[in-house]
């Protein structure tokens, strides 16, 4: 078993209590200009910025530091033809068939439907796998630990850097979401999570007016 070698945590910053109180709500407000998007403009973005924002979410805990994630970019226009013409697909046979009357009362008002544009619009696929325990030599087993879990929280930083770097973003989870790895040609062992679509928004782009739960709707302090 690796032991891991301990040492002075040099990196934690402490702040004085004001201005704790001042980033806490500066990270507040900035956040909440954060906006999913539909409409995505065609201009390039550099691959450095994508790469940070990766490495940021690179940096999230994981169980036993496992790091069950795997981030795989689209760039090329014919692979995003393919990916988009396979979730229309899907996302066709989900308004038309499987989606109840419910589910599509609540989409509705968001204007969504089997139309995935943005899927070619965008500079940026990113397509979030979480990792399953590998076989390695000799048959040996590597375990990930609460994976789902770790590629949740990597994930959520993801968008975070994204935002923070002055791009959008849009989740995007087709129901199922096989037919992904294996247009990529992923082992067996990654699970397609999510399809982050990254870029600018489009000239003129429009969202819903919504809102999101006050504080004392999603926090019990005890």
């Amino acid at each position: 078993m690796k032991k891991y070698e301990f040492v002075p945590l040099s990196s934690y910053r402490e702040y004085p209590v004001k201005e704790m109180e001042e980033r806490a709500a500066a990270f507040y407000a900035d956040m909440k200009r954060r906006r999913s998007v539909r409409d995505f403009s065609n201009r390039p973005v550099p691959r450095e910025i994508i790469e940070n924002c990766i490495r940021a979410a690179g940096t999230a805990p994981s169980g036993a530091n496992m790091q069950p994630w795997r981030f795989v970019v689209v760039s090329d226009p014919q692979v995003k033809k393919e990916i988009r013409e396979a979730a229309e697909k899907i996302e066709s046979d989900f308004y038309k068939q499987r989606a109840s009357e419910s589910a599509l009362n609540v989409l509705a008002p968001l204007g969504t439907d089997q139309n995935k544009q943005f899927l070619e619009e965008a500079p940026y696929l990113i397509v979030i796998f979480k990792c399953r325990p590998e076989v390695g030599p000799g048959g040996t087993v590597k375990e990930h630990y609460y994976f789902a879990e770790s590629v949740g929280i990597a994930t959520g930083m993801l968008m975070t850097a994204v935002h923070n770097a002055g791009l959008v973003c849009l989740t995007h989870t087709p129901a199922p979401l096989t037919f992904v790895r294996d247009i990529l040609q992923r082992p067996p062992n990654e699970m397609p999570y999510m399809i982050l679509v990254v870029g600018y928004p489009k000239k003129g782009t429009k969202v819903p007016v919504i809102a999101k739960k006050s504080l004392d709707e999603i926090a019990i302090f005890m």
